[in-house]
């Protein structure tokens, strides 16, 4: 198994046509390498266009062999590249877990906890787990993000934060780049106006009067992309049978405040629902048989064994134990037929966005 000094070594060791192998530099190739364009890259990066071209072409020149085949506006990694993307990573590992390690100059010693992460789960999980570490850690600060899952990974990937909070379920195909450490499961629930009663409706049409009829028959749908869409109609297809799409929103917050306006019913995670201590008022919630989002923070392993990473990845994991749900009523009988097989999968494409 190679170190990290092996990997350095090995690194420097390409042949060159002349140049050197900067840091500034790998960072450039990294991020060429985890974006879907030139474009993206410089915006990770926070440089212009030209400039990161320059730097990626100057990189290229140091290690002596083109690193990427140019398709279109693509840039696809050679067999050469893959192999000096995993020293690369390797290297800027190395160089952040030293630049975190170091205190600010003309200061006492200080380190910072670069943190980023979906807005339900930071503002449930994250203040006791900070308010846990502070006490026997009062020299640690935090920078802290309130992202979405995308943007989270690009911070992640551009190691601009160390932790990011989401659900697993929405990263699957990046979970081979970092450790994930469980933290809790939030299921999926049904949400309606607090005075429609569902507990024991078996036939909506023959138990519900005609304005609870019509206020379950009018979906309020959370809105992230074509197919996230798509599979959500299609549970509500399963469970109200011909329903209607009374509106699209952007967030989960606001869903749940129409719903408690009595202007329909929508599917969100149950850690939206609460508000700080307390839960929203005006909604009864519903269990329904649906994948739940599994909660995870995301770190690179290196920081498993960096002080005080392991005591605050320590501290969220009982802050998601100790987490209370809102009231979550059991599945209605008319619902308990609609098993996950009989379902779409709902879980990898909402779990985290908020």
């Amino acid at each position: 198994m190679m170190t990290d000094s092996s990997n350095a070594a090995d690194l420097m060791a390409w042949p060159n046509s002349g140049g050197e192998v900067t840091l500034r530099r790998l960072r450039v190739f990294w991020a060429v390498a985890h974006s879907a364009t030139l474009t993206q890259a410089a915006k990770l990066l926070n440089v212009s266009q030209p400039t990161l071209s320059q730097q990626l072409t100057s990189f290229e020149a140091a290690i002596g062999v083109p690193l990427f085949e140019r398709r279109s506006n693509r840039m696809v990694l050679t067999e050469l590249g893959e192999q000096v993307l995993r020293k690369a990573e390797t290297v800027l590992r190395s160089a952040q877990a030293l630049e975190d390690s170091l205190p600010v100059q003309g200061a006492s010693p200080r380190q910072t906890l670069r943190i980023a992460g979906v807005a339900t789960v930071m503002r449930v999980i994250l203040p006791g787990a900070m308010a846990e570490l502070a006490r026997d850690n009062p020299s640690v600060d935090f920078d802290i993000h309130e992202s979405a899952p995308a943007e989270i990974l690009d911070l992640l990937y551009g190691r601009r934060v160390n932790i990011g909070l989401m659900a697993a379920n929405s990263v699957s195909e990046v979970s081979a780049g970092f450790q994930q450490i469980p933290i809790l499961q939030d299921p999926f629930v049904l949400a309606v106006p607090e005075g429609i009663d569902l507990s024991a409706v078996t036939d909506p049409d023959r138990d519900l009067d005609a304005h609870a009829r019509h206020v379950t028959q009018s979906v309020i749908q959370f809105v992230f992309g074509t197919q996230h869409s798509s599979r959500i109609q299609d549970w509500f297809d399963l469970a109200f049978p011909g329903n209607r799409l009374a509106m699209r929103v952007r967030s989960f917050e606001l869903a749940l405040d129409l719903v408690a306006a009595g202007l329909g019913v929508c599917v969100v995670p149950a850690l939206t629902v609460l508000a700080g201590s307390e839960n929203r008022r005006g909604i009864s919630l519903y269990a329904i048989d649906m994948e739940p989002r599994r909660i995870v923070a995301m770190v690179p392993s290196q920081y498993l064994r960096i002080a005080p990473y392991g005591t605050f990845l320590s501290a969220l994991q009982a802050g998601g134990a100790g987490v209370k749900l809102p009231k979550i009523n059991p599945v209605p009988p008319f619902l308990a037929g609609l098993t996950r097989q009989s379902q779409p999968e709902l879980g990898a494409d909402i779990g985290g966005h908020l």
